[in-house]
């Protein structure tokens, strides 16, 4: 099993290339480019009176679509061989995807596997990410990353933030698409959460997994 997320063939998270077109907006003049995904109208909107604002966004919203992914994270040894598991959810269809490392860490995979789900996503989407890593969830929910990545990858003067190659691709992740991350308990019973460790566990172990090159043998030490 390789690195690279191994998924469907369903059309579900597909795309419509945009064609050029004449975009109008309300107070603007009006200029041909590409048709604006849905989440760039949102921020254009934002500059509108309120009662228009409101209206519109309504409107636009409603054509984005919502998607659920389920995410989860393993490692046996950490560092060790690791794996990762996605699960993405839309209108009753289901995809999983999964994927490995010969040597990582638990906290690679958590961030490879959010990478992997959103990856999958063919066009902006409003996304709620499940995760039962509060290490994943509070560095992107609290703006820890963001704030890691602002001050050179630097959690503080002295210490350097950990995989800022995962958060990094992560970060751009969440600048195309609009993600609210969720913290999920583990082991808990929920059938998503559940499935998600059996993709990761399984991907584990499975022989001639690939390199992680972002790997550096370092402690993990704990977001705060």
């Amino acid at each position: 099993m390789g690195g690279n997320p191994r998924v469907g063939s369903s059309p579900t998270f597909g795309i419509i290339d945009s064609k050029l077109k004449l975009v109008l907006v309300p107070g603007c003049v009006a200029v041909a480019q590409r048709t604006l995904d849905p989440l760039a109208q949102v921020r254009i909107l934002a500059r509108q009176p309120t009662k228009i604002r409101k209206s519109k966004t309504r409107t636009i919203m409603e054509k984005v679509k919502h998607v659920t992914i389920y995410t989860d994270g393993a490692c046996l040894g950490n560092p060790g061989p690791g794996g990762y598991g996605a699960i993405l959810l839309y209108q009753g269809h289901k995809k999983e995807l999964s994927g490995g490392y010969r040597k990582t860490t638990n906290n690679r995979m958590e961030i490879m596997a959010a990478i992997a789900g959103l990856e999958t996503l063919k066009e902006k989407c409003q996304v709620t990410l499940y995760s039962d890593s509060e290490y994943l969830v509070k560095a992107m929910s609290r703006g820890w990353a963001q704030k890691w990545r602002a001050n050179g990858w630097k959690r503080n003067k002295r210490e350097k933030a950990l995989n800022p190659d995962f958060w990094e691709r992560l970060l751009q992740l969440c600048e195309y698409h609009g993600v609210q991350f969720s913290w999920v308990k583990g082991h808990a019973g929920t059938p998503e959460n559940i499935r998600c460790d059996e993709l990761a566990m399984q991907a584990a172990q499975q022989p001639n997994l690939p390199v992680d090159e972002g790997y550096i043998q370092e402690p993990q030490v704990k977001a705060t």
